[in-house]
């Protein structure tokens, strides 16, 4: 733990470097830290993966988004057809402050913004970021990469 799990819908493929986001989301939930300075996700259980929709239906298909128009939206082009769709769940052990918890999904939307908001200045994408956290029911960790990352 954590795990970022982000969910899309395939048409977002060509328009999003996933696999740059994916590190870059990766990096900013190496660099949250606590109230004391403290980083908040261990290196080796910091996990992003991402899982593209090839089939997906989203609002009315891009039927209003047709119908409006680029001056009507801002939109500079005008969105060439079905929306687009990401959703980031980050889920976290318990424990974790509320604040620490609120800087962990700012720095995401902030990370996946600095990715998205140039291709949603062309097309309707929707974004939604949650942060859960346990209780869990059952958990068991069995890893040989948390050992690469412990300090003397």
């Amino acid at each position: 733990m954590p795990h970022l799990v982000i969910l899309y819908t395939g048409n977002l493929d060509h328009v999003v470097e996933m696999p740059a986001l994916c590190r870059e989301l990766a990096d900013a939930m190496l660099a949250v830290r606590d109230e004391a300075g403290a980083q908040v996700f261990p290196t080796g259980g910091t996990r992003v993966l991402a899982y593209p929709a090839p089939h997906f239906a989203v609002g009315d298909g891009g039927a209003a988004g047709r119908a409006a128009g680029a001056g009507k939206t801002g939109l500079s082009t005008g969105d060439p057809g079905e929306y687009g769709f990401m959703y980031l769940n980050l889920r976290m052990a318990r424990g974790r402050t509320a604040a620490t918890q609120q800087r962990a999904g700012d720095a995401l939307l902030a990370v996946t913004r600095a990715r998205l908001d140039a291709v949603m200045a062309t097309r309707h994408i929707g974004l939604t970021i949650q942060v859960d956290e346990g209780p869990e029911v059952f958990d068991a960790k069995h890893s040989t990469l948390h050992p690469l990352f412990k300090t003397s």
